[in-house]
């Protein structure tokens, strides 16, 4: 039955926090609220926020105020990242008038109905991250043709620049059973790939109770999840999103190897490519140890698409680090980067150390491996000029034709294609590079 009331989400940050809004907008539509687009009036408006970069604050308080401008008489709510690190200082944002902690964030369909009725004005409503220990599922569906799908959540790592920890909690997971059977309610939605998505995902297998302060050993590794959706998932495909570069072993890039269902494409983060930042980083591997997966993966897969994660101006990065990190990424055979400038974050170590470094060559630095990036990425789709693929057709570009990406996520714009076309799997023989960097496909027999 329908309430008469209207929601809006709005999501910072990455395809974990997306697929959380997913599930929560779920729960308002069961309980019968009309979601609408972000850019409307609504009656409630729920913001998911990040807490990656020092941006956060400057991008929730646009945000809120856009929400604010739309319908003055709506209510805000902040969850996420964000909400869960600084919830005071978001209560002090004006137009708000709910804070959501990690633990509640999910149930903020009841904490609505506190302050509708017993406090107009913002409240908070937070505990502390170590009381956080249940494992959420969720999965955010991109389009008509592919999900993300939450299986691990939180962190036992204690990298020096991240708050994640802090944000999230500890590693926890979901049990491979429920995996399964969420990938299979996506294919019931249509759903051709699946995204397997998380904070750490190769960690996955945490128990989700913890006794007396001591976390249970596990009893389903990561190894297990991707064998067990190989054999019992109905999706036609599945990629792994980030995976620590300690945690991508020998054993999981073999099953990639012979999988059909697994798609040949790692994204793994190197965040520097010198060992005394990596130190510095409390990093659990060094360059010698990344360049060896990089090495076997390709030993095994040579088509395989390899992204990495990279942070410039770490504090103590002098020019010879970066340097180093520059030389390390040009000899390396991966396919782009992801590059990130380094940004302070509040109660972190790496935010009192010594060496900052001058915003300035952070950014000089952030935009020559971004070119570097692009010469990668160029050199990766090259080799596959005149090759056949299988690419899943996804979107319609602005010139008509559809567009998608190969098994080996190589972004293919694809001739005489109509929009009847999308979600469906074609093979095609690539051809030459198309405007938009992409290469051009056309339809084999």
């Amino acid at each position: 039955m329908s309430t008469g009331r209207s929601v809006a989400f709005h999501t910072l940050g990455c395809k974990l926090n997306f697929s959380e809004t997913s599930t929560i907008s779920t729960s308002f539509k069961v309980a019968g609220y009309e979601e609408v687009d972000f850019e409307e009036s609504a009656d409630f408006y729920i913001i998911n926020t990040c807490s990656v970069t020092d941006q956060a604050d400057k991008k929730c308080r646009k945000v809120i105020r856009s929400a604010k401008k739309r319908n003055p008489d709506s209510k805000v709510v902040v969850i996420g990242c964000y909400a869960q690190l600084k919830p005071q200082e978001i209560a002090e944002i004006p137009g708000v008038n709910l804070v959501l902690g990690a633990v509640e964030k999910f149930n903020v369909l009841e904490h609505l109905q506190e302050i509708d009725i017993h406090n107009p004005h913002s409240r908070v409503v937070h505990s502390e991250i170590n009381q956080l220990s249940a494992f959420d599922p969720s999965y955010s569906l991109e389009g008509r043709t592919r999900a993300f799908l939450k299986v691990q959540d939180g962190c036992d790592y204690k990298c020096s620049f991240c708050t994640i920890p802090l944000a999230r909690g500890r590693s926890r997971s979901a049990k491979i059973d429920q995996v399964i059977e969420r990938s299979n309610q996506l294919v019931e939605h249509g759903i051709k790939e699946i995204v397997l998505t998380g904070v750490n995902i190769g960690d996955f297998g945490n128990g989700t109770e913890v006794i007396e302060g001591i976390k249970p050993k596990k009893q389903e590794l990561f190894i297990d999840l991707i064998r067990a959706l190989d054999a019992h998932s109905k999706v036609e495909r599945i990629r792994i999103s980030s995976i620590e570069p300690n945690l991508c072993t020998e054993e999981v890039i073999d099953f990639v190897s012979q999988s059909e269902k697994f798609m040949p494409h790692f994204h793994m983060p190197l965040q520097s490519g010198d060992n005394e930042i990596l130190s510095l980083m409390k990093r659990r591997y060094r360059r010698e140890l990344y360049s060896e997966r990089v090495k076997y993966i390709k030993s095994r897969i040579p088509h395989a698409c390899i992204g990495v994660d990279v942070i410039v101006g770490f504090p103590g990065e002098t020019d010879d680090h970066f340097n180093n990190t520059f030389e390390f990424l040009e000899d390396l055979e991966v396919s782009y980067l992801h590059v990130f400038s380094y940004s302070e974050r509040t109660n972190t170590p790496a935010a009192v150390m010594e060496g900052s470094v001058d915003l300035k060559k952070r950014s000089i630095r952030s935009e020559t491996l971004r070119n570097l990036s692009e010469k990668k990425k160029i050199n990766y789709y090259s080799q596959f000029i005149g090759t056949q693929h299988n690419l899943l057709l996804e979107q319609k570009e602005i010139d008509g034709s559809l567009s998608g990406f190969t098994e080996n996520y190589v972004r293919v714009v694809m001739e005489d294609s109509n929009e009847s076309m999308i979600n469906q799997i074609y093979q095609v023989k690539l051809k030459k590079f198309h405007s938009s960097g992409a290469l051009v496909g056309t339809q084999t027999v």
